[in-house]
């Protein structure tokens, strides 16, 4: 498999505090990659490194051996090629703007012609079916929708620009469980269709095993364990994974 993005030697420190400790790992193209940990552990730091929120203190982000940072300065030259999914739909949608105007805000950056051609009705309203919405939802409002339509909208923003990589930042947390099955169905099916990457962050271990082909799990700010999902679930080596596993009585005792 080719390695298609690369985090390379990753730390981030606010103040005294070390949120990642030189972190390392390859996605691999068309793969899903679990990034698992509890609350604190780095997870949601190294997104916001890799998407340009927050520059690492050390190390860099590599995407086909194009570097994301220059010192502070975030230098990642294509974009639209790397999106993110936030946990919560409700806040990461502007309730300002209708669902038109929300899909199609990341194409702001790209050239007038691909701007034109993603935006086009027929564009929007494939892609809008794509995730199982319909052409009538374009002019509606983010509040008139359920938690699972507006995070479908938000997975349909993130696919506008045809992306390689979806951040998919607890993407289910804040749904019920019953939509959380849809939405991840989705999302499986979404990424055969059009060979998308996933790095997939998640503390929920049911949902990062039914997901995931490989398992990183972050330890305060350390990458202690990097295996395939069957590995990391059969036979994890690291106690703290041990302990993740342990926590969800049906993962340990095989039911999931």
């Amino acid at each position: 498999m080719n390695a298609i993005l690369r985090i390379d030697q990753v730390s981030k420190k606010f103040g005294l505090f070390s949120a990642l400790k030189g972190v390392s790992f390859e996605l691999y193209e068309g793969e899903t990659f679990g990034l698992v940990g509890e609350s604190g552990s780095g997870k949601s730091t190294l997104a916001n490194i890799i998407i340009g929120i927050h520059p690492p203190t050390e190390g860099n982000i590599f995407l086909r051996d194009q570097a994301f940072w220059e010192k502070d300065r975030y230098c990642y030259k294509t974009p639209g090629n790397i999106q993110i999914v936030f946990q919560d739909p409700q806040s990461s949608l502007d309730p300002r703007m209708n669902i038109r105007q929300i899909v199609t805000e990341p194409l702001i950056p790209l050239p007038e012609s691909i701007r034109k051609e993603k935006s086009s009705h027929e564009n929007l309203c494939a892609l809008l079916q794509s995730v199982g919405l319909q052409e009538q939802h374009l002019e509606r409002y983010p509040h008139e929708f359920s938690g699972g339509q507006r995070q479908r909208i938000a997975i349909a923003r993130a696919l506008i620009t045809s992306p390689d990589i979806l951040l998919l930042d607890e993407p289910t947390s804040a749904l019920d469980v019953s939509v959380q099955a849809q939405v991840l169905n989705l999302l499986k099916d979404l990424q055969k269709k059009r060979n998308l990457t996933y790095l997939f962050i998640s503390h929920n271990m049911a949902v990062v095993r039914y997901m995931s082909d490989r398992v990183g799990v972050l330890y305060k700010g350390d990458m202690v364990e990097i295996e395939s999902e069957r590995n990391i679930f059969t036979a994890p080596n690291h106690p703290y994974t041990k302990k993740l596993i342990a926590s969800v009585p049906d993962i340990a005792n095989g039911v999931v």
